[in-house]
């Protein structure tokens, strides 16, 4: 590295990197479009894509560039990678069981299938992480846990958001204690409710981008 990369390399360490791409990930039904679409609207007008009760309606991944998340005299510009959701297996009965026929259905489980191979592979192109957990689910599921190991192996700074805490049911305190390692922000992505405390958060963790 020259003179003028070391010196900007030591710009960026003391100011932050200020353009960043941040992926969404979890499971499926989690609410990563509806976080998605949420953070695009609030801060371009705009949406990242549709959302459905009907598991891996994401089966490609979706982004939305140059999103400019301000936190008071901060602010921090993204692009939002909206993942597939995460499964260990992806079973085209589910589908059978929201209404649809069999070669839909397996169509569909395709789709899904490459989808979570297609978000694996986004993770070598992203600078941070926001992972979606629904909070009134057990946390200690095969998935949240490869996830985070994923997260961890890669170094990547990582944001749980603890979601649907506008639901009957909701215990974010599980998940902060399932991973204390990381900063835990209980939201609710659908109604908004603390949204502005995740956004803090995004400034604060993403701003440096990733860790080397």
């Amino acid at each position: 590295m020259g003179f003028f990369g070391r010196l900007k390399a030591v710009f960026q360490s003391i100011l932050g990197k200020k353009h960043v791409r941040i992926g969404i990930y979890g499971p499926p039904n989690a609410g990563k479009t509806t976080l998605a679409n949420r953070i695009a609207r609030d801060f371009s007008g705009d949406v990242v894509g549709s959302v459905s009760e009907i598991p891996h309606e994401t089966r490609r991944a979706q982004r939305k560039d140059n999103v400019v998340v301000q936190n008071g005299a901060s602010s921090l510009t993204i692009d939002i990678i909206d993942t597939p959701g995460i499964a260990t297996k992806v079973d085209f009965h589910d589908f059978m069981e929201h209404g649809m026929n069999e070669e839909d259905s397996k169509r569909r489980a395709k789709e899904a299938t490459e989808g979570v191979i297609e978000a694996i592979r986004w993770l070598d192109n992203v600078d941070g992480v926001i992972l979606l957990m629904d909070s009134t689910r057990n946390p200690f599921t095969q998935v949240n846990v490869t996830i985070i190991g994923n997260l961890e192996a890669r170094d990547l700074p990582v944001l749980i958001a603890a979601n649907k805490i506008d639901l009957d049911g909701s215990t974010p305190a599980t998940i902060k204690s399932a991973f204390s390692q990381h900063e835990v922000i209980p939201i609710s992505a659908l109604t908004g409710y603390n949204i502005d405390t995740l956004y803090e958060g995004m400034v604060k963790v993403f701003g440096k981008g990733r860790r080397k």
